[in-house]
């Protein structure tokens, strides 16, 4: 029994610590510029391209597909970035709101043109986790890679306007320029989380250990730290529930993580108030 679960699981697993290593990362950003829907809103484009690529009869595994839904996604990171300005005029959340809409309705119109459109967008929604193999594995470790290898090279920029966009601008640094690089290196990881893990998982990966991390407290390096740690430990207990229940892999990930934010919620308010009254 138990090796049978090993070998269904340890791929879907594995996969599971990717995304908690990028996503986490990615995360400290969303939650710094106060972007938190951006995630879903890109993961809808995505799924926006991918759905229009069915309708021209590409599957999900094709290329055509991913590229259809990468596309999608870089045009939606010029839109992010061009809404970027040094007097906030418009909330950018609310941009980010109107782009979530005005793509999910989008996506129901194309869907509606194509025969089982409405299983591909429930396909997108949820993901499939448990058919991931180890060569998809490779690949999307591989890709992240390459995204976390720029996103180094290019820290100083990034976290600078994610902290402290006022004191960039003040430096003179191209701030929608560097945006645009930043979200569509971000559609880049969505684009590849969604097909696999649906716009539900992905969301929860990018946000939920962000702000296990800011519970906590402490400096940049132990937020992160704290976000990778909690992305795995409830990745182990939600796939390991998963299992032994008998339930949908995605959603009970996604509501192991609501369950064990809110526990760690009631934990740092405890600790504060005790604190407090010391």
């Amino acid at each position: 029994m138990l090796h049978d679960l090993l070998a269904i699981l340890w791929a879907p697993f594995l996969m599971c610590l990717v995304l908690t290593g990028i996503h986490a990362y990615l995360g400290v950003h969303v939650l710094a510029r106060e972007v938190v829907f951006v995630d879903i809103a890109m993961a809808q484009i995505a799924a926006l391209g991918a759905t229009v690529a069915f309708l021209f009869g590409y599957e999900t595994e094709t290329w055509q597909s991913y590229a259809g839904a990468l596309a999608a996604t870089i045009v939606g990171a010029v839109v992010l970035a061009l809404s970027r300005s040094r007097r906030r005029h418009v909330s950018q959340e609310a941009v980010i709101g109107v782009v979530y809409a005005v793509s999910s309705a989008a996506a129901v119109l194309v869907a509606d043109r194509a025969a089982h459109g409405a299983e591909q967008v429930r396909g997108m929604l949820v993901g499939n986790l448990l058919a991931v193999g180890p060569l998809e594995v490779a690949k999307v470790a591989g890709l992240y890679a390459l995204v976390g290898a720029l996103h180094w090279l290019c820290r100083r920029p990034f976290f600078l306007i994610s902290t402290d966009p006022d004191a960039a601008y003040a430096q003179g640094w191209r701030v929608r320029l560097w945006d645009f690089l930043f979200y569509a290196s971000f559609g880049v990881v969505v684009t590849s989380s969604v097909r696999i893990a649906g716009v539900l998982l992905v969301f929860s990966y990018l946000i939920v250990p962000a702000l296990a991390g800011i519970l906590v407290g402490g400096s940049l390096r132990t937020r992160l730290l704290v976000g990778w740690a909690f992305g795995t430990a409830v990745s182990v207990l939600a796939m390991l529930a998963s299992a032994v229940l008998d339930l949908p892999t995605g959603a009970t990930v996604v509501c192991a993580f609501g369950v064990c934010l809110l526990a760690l919620g009631a934990i740092a308010g405890l600790r504060e108030r005790t604190a407090t009254a010391a």
